[in-house]
Order: C-alpha cells, then sequence, then structure tokens
C-alpha cells in the first residue's frame, strides 16, 4: 500500500481585534482581553468585577474612537488583514506539504476555528507559532495555554510544536533591518527609539529563572538562564538590530509603552517611552526614527501609539522629525523568515 502524504499544520496566531470600532464591539474585545488571568495576574474574584464592571466600560468609547482612526473602510483591522495576508501568502509559499491557519487569542477568527481547520485537513502534527517575537506570559503563554485548552479534548491529538519566540531569529531581525534601512535612506536621525509593549515588572520576576532575572545588568547578555525573560528578550532584539543598522550603543535608546501603572498602581519595565522622547530635544535629539519590534504587524499600539501620539508628543516638546518603521505585516522577507522558521520547526 502507498504511503499516506502526511501534511503539517501551521497556526499563526495573533493577539486580537474587535470586530468592529464600535463600543460594543469595542467592549467585548476588551472583556476578553483583560479579563485573562495571564494578562492581569490578580485573582478573578476581583479581576472579573474590577475590569468588566469598571475598567471596560469606562475604556471602551475611548478605545472605539481610536480604532476608527486605525480602521480601514474596505479592508477593516490592519491585525486581522495583514495577519490573513500572512497566511496567504506563507501557504504559497509552503505548498501543499503543509495547511496553514490563523486565529486570534481574543475574538474572531478564534484560535479553536483554527484548530479544527487544520484538524479538518488530517494533519500529521502542528507547530504552532504565536506572532509575538519576544516570549511573555501575557501574549505567548497565554495563546499556548489556550492552543492546550482545546485540543485536550480531543480523542486524537497529533504531535504539537510551539515556536515560543524568535526574539533573536535571523530572518525576524533582517527583515526589520531592512525596514529601518528604507527610512534611513530617506532622512537623516540623530537618534533611534525601539519601543516595545510593556509588561509589569512582577511578571518579569515572576517567570525569573532560580532568581536570575533583576531587572538590571542581567539582561545585557542573552543566555539559558534569561532565555524566556521578556525584557532580556527586548535588549537582545535591540542589540541586533542596532548592529544590523550601524549603530552605536550612544545612538539609541530601548524604551517601553502602553503600561497600565495608572490603574494598577505598580511599576511596569522600565524606561516608559513617552518621558523618555519628551527630553531627546533638550539634549539635541530632534530627529528620531521610531521601531516597534514587539509587533509584527501594523496595529493601534504601532500606528496611533507609535506613529501618532508618541510624534505629537516629541513635537510638543521641540523635537522636528518623528518617524515610525512600518511593521513587517506580509513584506516578501518576512515572509520568507516565517517559512524559515516552519521548516526549521
Amino acid at each position: 500500500m502507498p504511503t499516506p502524504t502526511r501534511r503539517i499544520g501551521v497556526l499563526l496566531v495573533n493577539l486580537g481585534t474587535p470586530d468592529s470600532p464600535q463600543t460594543g464591539d469595542v467592549r467585548r474585545y476588551l472583556n476578553e482581553f483583560l479579563t485573562d488571568g495571564r494578562v492581569i495576574d490578580m485573582p478573578a474574584a476581583v479581576r472579573y468585577p474590577l475590569f468588566q464592571g469598571l475598567v471596560v466600560p469606562l475604556r471602551a468609547p475611548k478605545s472605539a474612537k481610536i480604532y476608527q482612526q486605525l480602521w480601514d473602510a474596505e479592508r477593516g483591522s490592519p491585525l486581522l488583514y495583514h495577519g490573513l495576508d500572512l497566511q496567504k501568502l506563507l501557504q504559497e509559499q509552503l505548498g501543499d506539504k503543509y495547511v496553514v491557519a490563523f486565529g486570534m487569542r481574543y475574538q474572531k477568527p478564534s484560535i479553536e476555528s483554527a484548530l479544527e481547520e487544520l484538524r479538518d485537513a488530517a494533519v500529521d502534527r502542528i507547530i504552532v507559532l504565536p506572532l509575538f517575537p519576544q516570549y511573555a506570559a501575557a501574549s505567548t503563554g497565554s495563546v499556548q495555554e489556550k492552543v492546550m485548552d482545546f485540543v485536550k479534548d480531543w480523542w486524537i491529538v497529533p504531535s504539537i510544536n510551539f515556536i515560543s519566540t524568535f526574539a533573536d531569529d535571523p530572518g525576524f531581525i533582517s527583515s526589520f533591518v531592512a525596514r529601518g534601512k528604507a527610512e534611513m535612506a530617506k532622512h537623516d536621525y540623530d537618534h533611534v527609539v525601539f519601543s516595545y509593549h510593556g509588561i509589569p515588572e512582577r511578571h518579569v520576576l515572576k517567570g525569573s529563572f532560580k532568581g536570575y532575572c533583576q531587572l538590571g545588568k542581567c539582561c545585557n547578555t542573552y543566555n539559558k538562564n534569561n532565555r524566556y525573560c521578556y525584557r532580556a528578550q527586548c535588549f537582545a532584539t535591540s542589540r541586533l538590530l542596532a548592529a544590523g543598522l550601524g549603530l552605536r550603543d550612544d545612538q539609541y535608546t530601548v524604551t517601553f509603552q502602553s503600561r497600565l501603572q495608572s490603574r494598577l498602581r505598580d511599576p511596569w519595565l522600565q524606561p516608559y517611552t513617552d518621558e523618555v522622547i519628551k527630553e531627546f530635544p533638550a539634549k539635541g535629539i530632534n530627529n528620531v526614527l521610531a521601531f516597534s519590534p514587539a509587533f509584527v504587524a501594523d496595529c493601534l499600539e504601532t500606528t496611533i501609539e507609535v506613529g501618532m501620539e508618541f510624534k505629537e508628543l516629541f513635537e510638543e516638546a521641540g523635537g522636528k522629525h518623528w518617524q515610525l518603521v512600518p511593521s513587517l505585516n506580509s513584506e516578501p522577507y518576512w515572509v520568507s523568515a516565517v517559512a524559515d522558521m516552519v521548516r526549521s520547526n
């Protein structure tokens, strides 16, 4: 008898997006996102009433207005359509021996529907790629937990391999370097900012391997002891990007954005992007190129927060030119980099 054709399933997962920029849809998205115990790591008895009863109702109308600025009239949410574009192009590049599915951790298309698509295709094994370069329990860890929560009910569970981090992946680094060089060719910059999504400091300390992570110089090297330390990965990515762009240490700064500190009253990873950039003009830094290397697709945190809000802060402080480097989205070199990661796993 001929040997059955063996196919590999690939599950791409990104964070999520509301179905529309209307307040009701944004509220549903925020309710699911902000009640995830890996995102807000407080007891459920406190988390649910606090966020569903107070934080989300207050935040949803404001977030909806921001999503309306981001929304494409024809294609909708950039995080969704860039993900679908990546899925299509990756499928074309990998060929018929692979089945590529795409899901979101929160809202639609769901991880469950993407896994069912792979199960229906009778794949021999599944490679799960959360589209977060740097591992964090609140992002990659949450995706991994959700995947396992679904497949535990399958009678037959295929082999599953998670690509948990690609913070130092050569293809990922070279793709962002190419994006950066294209922008640097258009303008002269005094300084480069690598702005990463922030997480509470306690998340780093909770995941510290035998107490290795101390939120200090321990992140100056990337090794087996801090392989899954989010902060160490951010600095490792930044060093590699700086090397690829030909930057000296004094020509770039690593910062963290999107904190919820005002509500949760505990420190997030520092330095904070919004505070750092306001000091640049006084230091003679007037032309800044900004990267968001924690995101591989443009979204609210890149286009709006870094591209628009930080630009306004910088200019109000006296800065002259602020430019966001577009994310990788579905650029050909990024599609090839993802294909290489899949094949090597």
